[in-house]
């Protein structure tokens, strides 16, 4: 953003007194800079990469998600490391599905946004308004979505007033809704859900649920082939952050890397499910 006068001074927009929206502030004096404020020529398309499925579920005190890190361009794998799970303050994340390009870049904007309220009001923005900013700026990009070019992110956070994990869905229009225990988004989010119902309990520790989450995620690579599961061979495990009283913190490679050796082990002669029913 070109920022300087030709006095070598701040231009009078950027000290006058506004909102706590950085994304309104920048919609105002520079709306080019705002990814939903470009769009395609009528009638263009285009093809870009595509992020996948992201797995989110409350656990005792916090809540968890989790991506897988493949992203695919049709028919092809255009990569297969990309992370979908950002953390958008000390106490939030985000995961993103849809077109990966304008997803990311909408994320950045809201990492920024949520900064910028916590620096002009000296406070954190509640839960639920951190959920209904992000579905300002989703319904934002409505008419991108109009031209194939969605997104479609997960929201999660932990709520200090009740003191727990809480789950934000969103559609293209920009609708919010809050989901409660568990929800999954993406290509092979139905195949992760399935799974979710059948493993999920209330109230289980953060272990067990960094392993649901990734039971979830290989039962949707399984089927859906826009999912990429655990990479064994390569040693690319799905992107797995917590959020609780202590912040958001994502589990390392070392930390996950057991989790899943864990499942190729129950799962061996029966990859299907584990073995039991019950967790390792």
């Amino acid at each position: 953003m070109s920022s300087l006068s030709d006095s070598g001074r701040l231009p009078a927009a950027y000290l006058r007194t506004g909102s706590a929206s950085f994304t309104e502030f920048v919609a105002e004096h520079e709306p080019s800079l705002i990814p939903s404020r470009r769009g395609l020529p009528p009638g263009a398309t285009i093809d870009a990469p595509h992020g996948t499925t992201i797995v989110t579920l409350t656990y005792d005190g916090g809540v968890l998600m989790a991506g897988d890190r493949r992203a695919t361009m049709g028919n092809l794998i255009a990569n297969r490391d990309m992370e979908k799970v950002f953390a958008t303050d000390e106490f939030s994340v985000v995961g993103i599905a849809g077109t990966a390009g304008l997803a990311i870049e909408l994320v950045r904007l809201f990492q920024v946004e949520l900064e910028h309220y916590e620096k002009i009001e000296g406070t954190l923005m509640s839960l639920e308004g951190k959920a209904n900013r992000l579905a300002s700026m989703i319904r934002g990009n409505l008419a991108m979505a109009m031209q194939g070019l969605s997104v479609v992110p997960v929201f999660a956070g932990f709520d200090h007033q009740d003191g727990i994990g809480r789950i934000f869905s969103y559609d293209v229009t920009g609708g919010c809704y809050e989901e409660h225990d568990h929800h999954s988004v993406g290509s092979g989010s139905l195949f992760a859900r399935g799974a979710l119902k059948k493993l999920y309990s209330p109230g289980m520790p953060s272990d067990e649920a960094v392993r649901i989450a990734v039971e979830a995620l290989w039962d949707a690579a399984d089927d859906d082939s826009a999912t990429g599961g655990p990479d064994v061979g390569r040693r690319i495990w799905p992107t797995v952050a917590l959020v609780d009283a202590d912040g958001a913190r994502f589990v390392p490679d070392d930390g996950v890397a057991p989790v899943v050796d864990a499942i190729v082990a129950d799962r061996r002669g029966n990859p299907g499910g584990r073995r039991g029913g019950g967790a390792s």
